[in-house]
């Protein structure tokens, strides 16, 4: 019986998508290794988010406490060690944010587990696949030992939904403050929805120039879809956009109903972070470009008159 602990981040008193994508990951794994899945979660006055966790249908454990009440990784992890030992569990799960990221190697390290990384399906209790080389790649890979670390890509599942309701447990780990202090937490705010939930992205790439016709052009067309606005890496490099805005394989993983790429070529690395998109449309005036082999829908044609022009179609058929 292999209980799995899934890590439950949270921001603004809610659940962000990649941790209900966490929850199905850990719901799957439980499943497939005949125990019980558990979730903690860690914060300070924290009963409503402890209880809105177990409306998913997992037994919640929460670390109630003033050094939780923001993210800090020696407190959090040394916090999350206790717990995996006082609840005997085997597999623990959490999403490659950059949350996760940070926090699961180091809690792998503190319990001396096996750990595999950015997974995107489970083939049993101890067996895993992960991409690798930019997605072109699928590795399959066993971990051996107890207990295992496992983060999980947040467009790999889907997102868990209510049903059914688990406990809620306070646990008071021996975890104190630690060495590291929490100082500022640097928000990007933006009206915009974030870019890994929304349901339609428009990136746009070196081909617009300049960070004033990301302003000029791709702003406006986000805003009439009501589209999150992303960008490849060459666009972040070069000044045009903060690397918030980054997909691809060293930015943010996405996978909306709807993508549409404005004057990107579609480096490997690129498609590595938005290929799994339900439609992707591509708009570039080269039409040998890379990414126009990945989309559903091309257009070649100058972005400086056609994006103007799709914008405009887009008002209209909003407006009817």
């Amino acid at each position: 019986m292999g209980n799995v602990l899934v890590i439950a981040e949270h921001l603004h008193g809610k659940f962000p998508k990649t941790t209900l994508v966490g929850l199905t990951a850990g719901k799957t794994l439980a499943e497939k290794a005949g125990g019980k899945c558990l979730a903690v979660v860690l914060g300070s006055g924290i009963d409503g988010l402890a209880n809105d966790l177990a409306s998913y249908g997992v037994d919640v454990v929460a670390v109630d406490g003033a050094p939780f009440e923001h993210y800090v990784a020696d407190a959090y992890a040394a916090a999350i060690a206790d717990v995996v030992k006082e609840k005997g569990v085997e597999d623990v799960v959490a999403t490659a944010t950059a949350v996760g990221k940070d926090l699961l190697p180091r809690l792998a390290a503190r319990l001396g587990a096996g750990m595999v990384s950015d997974i995107s399906g489970i083939v049993d209790a101890t067996t895993f696949v992960r991409p690798m080389w930019a997605g072109n790649l699928f590795a399959t890979v066993k971990v051996e030992g107890m207990p295992r670390v496992i983060s999980v890509r947040g467009t790999a599942f889907p997102p868990a939904t209510p049903g059914g309701s688990g406990s809620v447990s306070k646990a008071s780990p021996s975890a104190g403050a630690g060495k590291t202090k929490f100082v500022e937490f640097a928000e990007t705010k933006s009206d915009r929805p974030v870019l890994t939930e929304a349901s339609i992205v428009c990136s746009g790439g070196r081909g617009l120039k300049n960070g004033e016709n990301f302003t000029t052009y791709l702003e406006p067309l986000c805003d009439a879809l009501g589209a999150a606005m992303g960008a490849s890496r060459a666009a972040v490099d070069a000044g045009f956009v903060p690397n918030d805005l980054q997909v691809g394989q060293t930015g943010k993983v996405v996978a909306p109903t709807l993508y549409i790429a404005v004057g990107i070529s579609g480096a490997i690395q690129h498609l590595a972070g938005m290929k799994d998109s339900k439609v992707i449309v591509a708009i570039n005036k080269d039409e040998e470009a890379p990414i126009f082999q990945v989309a559903d829908y091309g257009l070649v044609a100058d972005l400086f008159k056609a994006v103007p022009e799709l914008t405009e179609e887009v008002k209209k058929l909003k407006a009817s």
